[in-house]
């Protein structure tokens, strides 16, 4: 009869330990959602941690690259800088308002994108002029509203073109000049830049090399332009999604 006693209070104390210990670490991993309920019972299952993509980290001289700091007036006159997208995943473009070749396209395709991505206020766009002489507040303003911009993370901004110059041509090697010989009378890339939330420039891999820009002229629609070069939107696309889950 003692013996049977003794094994009870053998069991209980054993419960008891692992109420002690083992609860509050499963409650703690529940509310942190490490631990998620399987829909078809009560069964606890393990939900792994969100993790670094594939995508590359774009490399210069061994070091990361990462967006350089700016400062600039956005379409509603504030003054936005880099780290206003602190948290953010965000693409950046350099165009201009008055342009009448590649900036209407690259535009349009970044509309498509932000109604992508609606839902996520983690995501965003950067938009630098690089005719600021003419592209004051104002004039943003109204090409946004053209366009459809909604996105509250998505600034189009102006300010020093010297420094704009210096973001496009030093800070993100995507080509930007006056040129007066030209339609427009600039000239600029076509590509989009695409940076993660902690400010890096990222981009897939593709035969072993990252390909550092996405090509923002091409729609998904168009599927190729009259050169067969490829659209880039859908991966593009599908990057962002990557770096939103990381």
């Amino acid at each position: 009869m003692k013996k049977t006693n003794y094994s009870y209070i053998g069991i209980a104390f054993i419960i008891l330990v692992f109420g002690i210990y083992f609860v509050p670490k499963i409650v703690d991993r529940i509310t942190n959602n490490d631990m998620v309920r399987n829909d078809g019972g009560t069964r606890l299952s393990i939900n792994k941690n969100k993790k670094e993509s594939d995508l590359a980290f774009i490399e210069i001289n061994g070091e990361r690259k990462k967006v350089p700091a700016f400062s600039f007036t956005n379409q509603d006159g504030k003054t936005i800088s880099n780290k206003d997208y602190e948290g953010k995943v965000y693409v950046i473009e350099f165009f201009f308002t008055t342009c009448p070749t590649i900036c209407p396209r690259m535009n349009a395709n970044l509309i498509q994108i932000q109604n992508t991505f609606k839902d996520f206020d983690n995501f965003g766009v950067a938009s630098f002029t690089i005719n600021p002489d003419h592209d004051t507040s104002e004039v943003l303003k109204a090409y946004a509203e053209k366009y459809g911009v909604t996105n509250p993370n998505w600034h189009l901004m102006t300010g020093n073109q010297t420094a704009i110059y210096k973001l496009a041509n030093e800070g993100f090697n995507l080509y930007t000049a006056k040129d007066d010989t030209v339609e427009g009378g600039f000239e600029h890339s076509g590509n989009f830049a695409l940076i993660d939330k902690n400010g890096f420039l990222r981009s897939r891999i593709v035969n072993g090399n990252p390909i550092i820009f996405y090509n923002g002229m091409i729609s998904e629609a168009e599927k190729a332009d009259d050169e067969g070069m490829p659209e880039e939107i859908s991966i593009l696309k599908a990057d962002i999604k990557k770096l939103l889950n990381e």
